[in-house]
């Protein structure tokens, strides 16, 4: 298990340092750069601009940008934002509180929802139900996450006036309630796509079981039915989904960054956009690399947890 667990954590440091580099290569290559800011104002002169760029570092050959990055980086100092001078990490973490209670809150929802509905599915195969659940499934899919959110807003919004546009508190009102009243629409539509993803592995994940011998045989027995579905085949469809959990999390990350940017929701998502409009490198870079490290720690943990129950993964 060791000897796994150190592969694994070689493959993910290799595959941060090939993310860093594309990542800042790409940034500093493309067209603008954070001193299109500053050109803007007609009182900078060519001087102005060039001594900016000295005390940013930015008139130093890239590779010696990047490599005084890293070894910043790695040492807890990820630099700090061209925008307001603020450390890059603090930035973050001003933000990090919001995404976290978006994308709990519609991963729980996906998880509960998703699962009922693939469970449910598979045990009425092919009737009224599956069929409805695997058609709002496809749509789901096919339509794109701000569709979903620019609809919820005109219905729940703009027409009933259930639910707030958007922001994650009203003005003047901290409260919990308020939280809540502001969580739910951007919540639900972030859960939707996932709540179909959910369903369709999970309903494929029990398909697969129910059609296995040990099921049949359990039936034999004379077990109830409620036994033979909870206690055989529920607890091994789920081994699967372990999996899924952990694949999951970029797309969340994807969808949370277009939620966020629809409902003003002020995560991750929206300081990433409204960073890039700035040519704020330091905060993009931070961004993208803790999103990456994120996304490698909940594969790295989805990868020990189907190792632990399932040997044939770690000594193949």
């Amino acid at each position: 298990m060791a000897r796994f667990a150190l592969h694994r954590l070689m493959q993910a440091a290799l595959l941060l340092l090939l993310v860093s580099m594309i990542g800042f290569a790409i940034l500093h290559l493309a067209p603008g750069g954070p001193l299109s800011q500053f050109a803007l104002s007609s009182q900078m002169s060519q001087e102005d601009l060039d001594r900016i760029a000295h005390q940013l570092g930015l008139d130093r050959p890239l590779p010696v940008q990047y490599a005084d990055w890293l070894v910043r980086m790695l040492t807890g100092d990820w630099g700090r934002s061209f925008r307001d001078g603020e450390p890059v990490l603090k930035v973050i973490g001003s933000h990090l509180g919001a995404t976290l209670e978006l994308m709990a809150t519609s991963t729980l929802i996906a998880i509960l929802l998703g699962c009922w509905i693939g469970i449910l599915g598979a045990i009425r195969r092919y009737s009224l139900f599956d069929t409805l659940a695997t058609v709002g499934a496809m749509i789901a899919l096919s339509i794109p996450t701000f569709w979903f959110g620019l609809v919820a807003i005109y219905v729940f919004s703009v027409e009933l006036g259930w639910l707030p546009a958007g922001n994650r508190h009203t003005v003047g009102d901290a409260s919990f309630l308020d939280l809540v009243h502001h969580l739910i629409a951007p919540a639900l539509v972030l859960a939707l796509v996932e709540t179909a993803i959910w369903a369709r592995f999970m309903r494929s994940s029990m398909l697969d079981v129910i059609g296995q011998d040990y099921i049949r045989t359990a039936r034999a027995k004379g077990l109830p039915e409620w036994r033979v579905l909870a206690g055989h085949a529920l607890r091994n469809a789920l081994l699967p989904m372990i999996t899924v959990a952990g694949l999951q999390f970029p797309t969340l990350l994807g969808g949370a960054l277009v939620t966020e940017t629809v409902f003003t929701w002020p995560g991750m998502g929206r300081l990433f956009l409204d960073s890039i409009g700035y040519r704020d490198y330091p905060v993009v870079m931070g961004i993208l690399m803790f999103s990456a490290v994120m996304v490698l720690i909940g594969s790295f943990i989805a990868d020990m947890l189907y190792a632990a129950v399932d040997p044939r993964i770690r000594l193949g």
